[in-house]
């Protein structure tokens, strides 16, 4: 199924069922007075999480969803049948905002979580209800209450606790095939990485993490230039970053400071809050060098950067370092989780 993380969506929950004027009019009983009942209550359109589903592809052929309108009242005092209500299953993750005002509605994080997204309309009052002792046969009654009708933009966002970040081929779907079980596309050529991809990295028993990766970023991606950008909202709800840098680089005479620069700054560029995001740097490709000399080239680019945070040098293609790399990263995520 073709990823996609944005949708638009209209809505329109059901109006409430009109109020009845009626009078009860049995054989011996004279004058039994009003017993018009109410109208029933519109059914209500709902979103619900669900960890089935990874994508807002079903949104692409089904745009419309409307909840069933409320019965009117009946005589005898008989209320008219509420609306059934609409529930539309979205993935766990989906961000809810009204289209029309760019209001945050809800944000649905876990599994099962609903959302009101459309309230039903009320139902009306039969004229049972306008009786008193100077008005005792009340010809008027009240019409249901128009449902709520919107339109709605869903957006996805990836459930992660590290986002993996940095240039095209750097070796970020490599490191997710490395550490889980996840099969990203991978190629010795930049953008395979269509869309986002997630992993769930198992350090032990009831001790794991989960990795988002999206497409490499390029100088220009915050005006649209590459993919990258576009999938960065995925890294918004990560704890940490992982920026991965291509030690290839050192051979094709390419300044790696540079181009964690130019990540750096794309990232400052769509979101101030992902920028400030804590943020290790993890130097890929070490299998290109020998064992005594990794160090230093992870010494220079420390220098290069005036870098004061955490660095690790791995080869995601030969499984050299990541396991420490992961063990960290689920001590750090511990640690958070202690303090918080």
């Amino acid at each position: 199924m073709k990823f996609v993380d944005e949708a638009s969506i209209r809505v329109a929950a059901g109006d409430g069922g009109n109020g009845c004027v009626s009078f009860r009019r049995e054989k011996y009983i004279p004058r039994g007075g009003p017993d018009g009942g109410d109208g029933g209550h519109g059914g209500s359109v709902w979103l619900q999480a669900d960890d089935g589903l990874n994508t807002l592809a079903d949104f692409r052929h089904s745009r419309r969803f409307a909840a069933e309108r409320g019965q009117d009242g009946q005589g005898r005092q008989m209320a008219g049948r509420s609306g059934v209500d609409v529930t539309i299953p979205v993935p766990i993750g989906t961000l809810v905002r009204d289209r029309d005002t760019g209001e945050v509605i809800g944000d649905l994080t876990r599994n099962g979580e609903r959302l009101c997204v459309a309230r039903g309309g009320r139902g009306g009052l039969g004229n049972v209800h306008f009786k008193s002792s100077t008005n005792r046969a009340p010809r008027q009654s009240v019409p249901g209450s128009p449902g709520e009708r919107r339109e709605l933009a869903l957006e996805l966002q990836l459930l992660a606790d590290v986002g993996l970040l940095g240039l095209p081929n750097a070796g970020k779907s490599t490191f997710l095939r490395a550490v889980s079980a996840a099969r990203p596309r991978v190629a010795d050529y930049p953008f395979t990485t269509l869309h986002p991809g997630l992993g769930v990295v198992r350090i032990g028993p009831g001790s794991s993490f989960t990795v988002a990766d999206i497409p490499g970023l390029i100088e220009g991606a915050a005006e649209g230039a590459g993919l990258g950008a576009r999938f960065l909202r995925h890294l918004a709800r990560t704890r940490l970053l992982l920026h991965l840098v291509d030690a290839a680089g050192l051979y094709e005479d390419r300044d790696l400071a540079v181009e964690v620069r130019t990540v750096v700054a794309e990232l400052a560029a769509h979101s101030g809050d992902l920028a400030g995001r804590e943020r290790w740097l993890v130097l890929n490709k070490a299998d290109l060098f020998p064992e005594d000399e990794r160090a230093a080239v992870a010494e220079s680019l420390r220098a290069s950067l005036q870098w004061t945070g955490p660095l690790y040098v791995i080869s995601a293609e030969t499984g050299w370092g990541t396991e420490a790399l992961c063990q960290a990263v689920m001590a750090h995520l511990e640690d958070n989780d202690d303090a918080g």
